[in-house]
């Protein structure tokens, strides 16, 4: 039984044209992903993206990843990303048990994130598990052109706040059978918490691509 690394990288990113393919240290954004894939092959037997994209595909064959050609009908704005989990586990020929979503989009991670979230997901024998950060700012809704405060009350201190927090996206980890009934957070799903400054990337933006270069020559290069 194997556990499989999956990286759904489609194309026609619309407010940051091309950026799963943007050099980030002259490496392509998707490759930093192949390439943490890669780096935990104790773990991780093979490396699968899925795309819709020539350009992605390119990238990805030459970083060492198989590819599944996404289909147009799964590739749109709005489709969700288990649709393309899901689609390369009916085009492989393996008998796959745990899947390992990264998402190129998150390409910083701390080193031994994997090895310690994959250990604690088959120690405790986990269906799925996924990391999350704790917020620690103060949120609000606007009704009626007020603000309302939604967890905390004005003059709180922020340390005080009730514990929220928010799926940062580094990693998820699920047993492929509940993919395939559209899954990947179950309801006992696992959340692995996680305080690092990796957790507050997702690149979306020419901001956010710009920010990821900061942390990565800070902390990665330095």
């Amino acid at each position: 039984m194997k556990t499989i690394a999956i990286i759904p990288a489609r194309g026609e990113s619309k407010r940051l044209t091309n950026k799963n393919v943007l050099l980030l240290d002259q490496i392509p954004l998707l490759a930093h992903s192949i390439l943490y894939a890669k780096a935990n092959n104790k773990m991780i037997d093979e490396v699968y993206v899925s795309t819709n994209d020539k350009k992605i595909k390119e990238v990805a064959l030459a970083f060492g990843a198989k590819v599944i050609d996404r289909p147009e009908e799964i590739s749109g704005d709005f489709e969700p990303t288990i649709s393309a989990v899901k689609h390369v586990l009916q085009n492989i020929d393996s008998d796959v048990e745990n899947i390992v979503l990264l998402q190129p989009t998150n390409p910083l991670r701390p080193k031994n994130l994997l090895k310690e979230t994959f250990d604690l997901y088959e120690k405790e024998k986990y269906e799925s598990l996924f990391t999350v950060t704790r917020n620690h700012r103060k949120f609000g809704k606007i009704i009626d052109q007020k603000f309302v405060p939604y967890n905390y009350e004005i003059g709180q201190r922020s340390q005080d706040l009730d514990p929220l927090y928010f799926e940062n996206g580094l990693l998820y980890i699920a047993k492929a059978r509940l993919v395939f009934d559209d899954i990947i957070i179950s309801k006992n799903a696992f959340p692995f918490e996680i305080d690092h400054i990796f957790a507050n990337v997702d690149i979306d933006t020419q901001a956010d691509f710009d920010y990821t270069e900061y942390l990565y020559h800070k902390h990665l290069k330095s």
